[in-house]
């Protein structure tokens, strides 16, 4: 398994931008899709964003598409998600999974790797 430790989080206002990080430590995730994820108080886990190793390919369901953007840096290990045009409904606490089969999935039981979560809170 990798290690995954995701930062960023905090509280925003509605309407502020936020970026997440997500760093791979004690092994690469050389080849492996990554994707993040959420979940709310009482609410299962939801796909927000996944990409390909290779980051040709990315993937977001239309509660934030046009919102977030998922990238990587492989050559650091990090994933990152910058969300845009935050709402209240953003608000959740926000996993990185890391899947070594490269594909992307809106599946949580798809992913090999988990982090421990970042909170992510909009509030005004």
């Amino acid at each position: 398994q990798v290690q995954l430790v995701e930062s960023g989080g905090g509280l925003v206002q509605p309407g502020d931008s936020l970026t997440l990080s997500c760093e791979a430590s004690a092994r690469t995730v050389s080849g492996y899709s990554m994707g993040w994820f959420r979940q709310a108080p009482g609410k299962a886990r939801a796909f927000v964003a996944g990409i390909t190793w290779r980051g040709d390919i990315t993937s977001y369901p239309d509660s934030v598409k046009g919102r977030f953007t998922i990238s990587r840096d492989n050559a650091k290990n990090t994933v990152f998600l910058l969300m845009n045009g935050l709402k209240s409904e953003d608000t959740a606490v926000y996993y990185c999974a890391a899947d070594q089969r490269n594909r992307i999935s809106s599946k949580a039981y798809d992913y090999d790797s988990w982090g421990q979560g970042t909170q992510v809170t909009v509030s005004s």
